[in-house]
């Protein structure tokens, strides 16, 4: 049984796909019929269908073109070249499914931004007779240039992570390859034809073979936004967290007001529940809960106009709430499984029971040191134990959210005391309440351990919130 049924070329402006082509077609038993699926033509610019199906019939149903294209030739494979921007209706279809070919096409993006440019500038898209060349100096922009960029990496992660997930591998071919013989053939074998070539198509001439600088009117601003470009990525904060789910039934609404409160774990949470039920005039307890993403989707149905909000904390109060409350306490609510761990395998310098009056000041300033110096150990996937939502970072909880529902509002805790009321107003209140600063109940105050270490070391560990968020330091 053949391997493939059809094989996709996927591939962007300028990066050599004609010239491919016209070597793919050159194989007995292939068959590429041009950008099937470009929104503005079908398969050239000057063609009126392929196989039968016009651009019309196509727009209507575009797996019909798709199946069409698989069936053509009995004992032939039939194929197609793909872009970004192509109908994006039958991309999952072409991805996940193994029957088709994967032909991956990749170009140094300067190189084909500015053979783009030129070709527009030119209207010169296929060269075949050098004598008709049309000459002309690209404008490189770097606001479009950066934009090309992120679009074409964007569309190649896409396609990896498809082909990972999916267990499939594709035929990679760069712009340099397109010269070589054996990587032709050697396609051609992939594909499934026994035909074998000596030479390659000649018909299409390189348009533009001067170096890059001299093919731009305005060389130094290229060079600029390049050096201005971080190719290896080098100022990323890396983030090894694992991917966050949103926490439907942890969120709460209020009685009466259309406000829906997406908590972020060791936040300020009793804070913005007392001054929600302060709002419909009830206790804490009585606000809406239990949410699941079906009786969400109805309560936003049913509230038109309604608010969503969540609070985000400074991430060294945030560590040291979660600290205080579920590993160095051991009552309710603590984590005694993971405090056990800490101490067995991190030998956390925390008491074996419930802490007592040997547990002093300088104890407590040694502990959370050491628990800033294992959280940064966790979020970088260095730990056996789970990344927890109470010490997570603040950006991936809200990244988890986003798979279902953001917030309206994001709001800081020091900001609170103006927002949560200006947010109530929007949904009726002529005159809400602020919310009240909650009392901690640790054995020590964070202003009591707080220093320049205790501060490097949870930039260390949180150094994606600080950045996200703009986060200044504690003190």
């Amino acid at each position: 049984m053949p391997q493939f049924d059809s094989f996709v070329v996927l591939a962007e402006m300028r990066t050599g796909s004609n010239f491919l082509e016209a070597n793919i077609n050159g194989f007995d038993g292939l068959s590429c019929f041009g950008e099937a699926f470009n929104p503005h033509f079908i398969g050239y610019p000057q063609t009126a269908d392929i196989l039968g199906i016009t651009q019309d019939m196509r727009d209507r149903d575009p797996m019909r073109l798709l199946n069409q294209i698989r069936m053509a030739t009995p004992g032939a494979l039939g194929g197609f070249r793909y872009f970004h921007d192509h109908d994006a209706r039958v991309l999952d279809t072409i991805l996940t499914d193994p029957k088709i070919a994967k032909i991956v096409l990749t170009r140094n993006p300067l190189d084909s931004y500015v053979s783009w440019k030129i070709a527009r500038a030119t209207g010169q898209w296929k060269l075949t007779n050098v004598k008709r060349r049309k000459e002309a100096q690209a404008h490189f922009d770097a606001r479009e240039f950066e934009e090309h960029v992120a679009a074409l990496q964007s569309f190649q992660v896409h396609i990896l992570n498809t082909l990972q997930s999916t267990a499939q591998t594709a035929f990679y071919v760069a712009y340099e390859d397109l010269q070589d013989l054996d990587v032709m053939n050697g396609l051609a074998r992939w594909l499934g034809a026994s035909d074998q070539k000596d030479s390659l198509n000649s018909s299409l001439k390189r348009q533009n073979p001067e170096p890059i600088t001299q093919k731009v009117e305005n060389p130094e601003v290229m060079q600029a936004a390049l050096a201005r470009i971080d190719s290896f990525n080098m100022t990323r904060t890396p983030n090894f967290e694992p991917r966050r789910g949103p926490v439907v039934p942890s969120y709460l609404a209020c009685r009466n007001t259309p406000l829906l409160f997406m908590p972020i774990r060791s936040g300020p949470e009793a804070m913005v529940k007392q001054w929600m039920a302060d709002l419909d005039g009830i206790k804490a307890n009585q606000l809406t809960d239990d949410f699941n993403q079906g009786s969400l989707r109805a309560w936003k149905r049913d509230r038109p106009g309604h608010r969503s909000f969540t609070v985000i904390r400074h991430p060294l109060d945030r560590a040291h709430d979660a600290f205080c409350t579920k590993i160095l306490q051991t009552g309710k609510g603590s984590f005694k499984g993971i405090r056990q761990t800490l101490r067995r395998a991190h030998s956390f310098p925390i008491p074996e029971t419930e802490i007592d009056e040997s547990y002093d000041l300088a104890a407590h300033r040694t502990a959370f040191v050491a628990w800033l110096q294992w959280v940064k150990a966790n979020l970088s996937g260095q730990t056996s134990v789970r990344v927890d939502g109470h010490w997570a970072t603040q950006a991936q909880c809200l990244q988890g959210m986003s798979e279902f529902t953001l917030p309206d509002m994001v709001i800081r805790e020091a900001e609170a005391a103006n927002y949560l009321p200006a947010l109530a107003m929007q949904v009726g209140h002529d005159s809400p309440g602020e919310p009240q600063p909650e009392t901690t109940d640790t054995p020590f105050a964070l202003s009591q351990i707080y220093d320049n270490e205790i501060e490097q070391l949870a930039r260390d560990a949180y150094q994606r919130d600080y950045i996200m968020f703009g986060f200044d330091n504690w003190s």
